[in-house]
């Protein structure tokens, strides 16, 4: 069986409505019941990335932080009795994007991250703003089961790399419309730990800044104001 690495046709481009990155402008969208329904039995909540999450784990042993003792951004909170001289050993989350949330904007992490699909199908965009040169890489591949067409159950980024998702149709070529048309849940455990102490995210301008005009173009509706 040969196994091939699918490759985006034309730009990267929305399959389900782009959320307004004004939220005070868009009323709440009420999911479909099924996806409800997965929201409410794993107690999920709204992401600020975009979509929801539930963090399942948080593992008890301590380990000495390996990253700086400065915040990544100065824009979160952090969680009550955080030590910037430890993380836990490691953290896990389910974290779900559905038509009404349908994308996660460009973050970046200091730790590395191991992504699972549990169901659906999306793509993730990369952007490798730890490797060397002025104009940063950028990596794009869809996420699903379909193994023997190169999507890909697993992942993994490592720290210092952007990271945004998008929702696919459960089969290609469907039509993105449907409010219950696909959803893509997925578990993501972080090591170590996942802190707000070491999550940034990208900006339009610092998007400008790291690729060139025609991507950063491209890429615009996945970066915040």
């Amino acid at each position: 069986m040969t196994i091939s690495t699918p490759k985006p046709e034309g730009p990267l481009t929305p399959y389900f409505p782009v959320p307004a990155k004004d939220k005070s402008k868009q009323a709440p969208k009420k999911e479909a019941p099924p996806i409800d329904a997965v929201i409410n039995a794993l107690n999920m909540l709204p992401h600020i990335e975009g979509g929801y999450y539930a963090e399942t784990d948080r593992d008890p042993r301590l380990v000495p932080s390996p990253f700086p003792d400065t915040p990544s951004s100065p824009d979160f909170f952090q969680r009550e009795g955080f030590n910037p001289s430890h993380r836990n050993a490691s953290t896990t989350i389910y974290y779900l994007i559905t038509p009404n949330s349908p994308q996660g904007n460009f973050h970046r992490n200091r730790a590395r991250t191991v992504h699972t699909l549990h169901r659906g199908r999306g793509r993730y965009v990369l952007i490798h703003a730890d490797e060397e040169g002025k104009k940063k890489r950028v990596e794009s591949f869809v996420v699903g089961l379909d193994v023997a067409r190169g999507e890909k159950p697993q992942w993994i980024v490592e720290g210092g790399k952007y990271k945004a998702s998008y929702l696919l149709p459960d089969v290609e070529g469907e039509d993105g419309g449907g409010e219950a048309n696909g959803w893509l849940l997925i578990s993501e455990t972080v090591v170590p730990g996942f802190e707000f102490f070491d999550h940034d995210f990208l900006t339009k301008s610092g998007l400008k800044e790291l690729v060139d005009e025609e991507k950063a173009a491209e890429l615009d509706w996945l970066a915040r104001e």
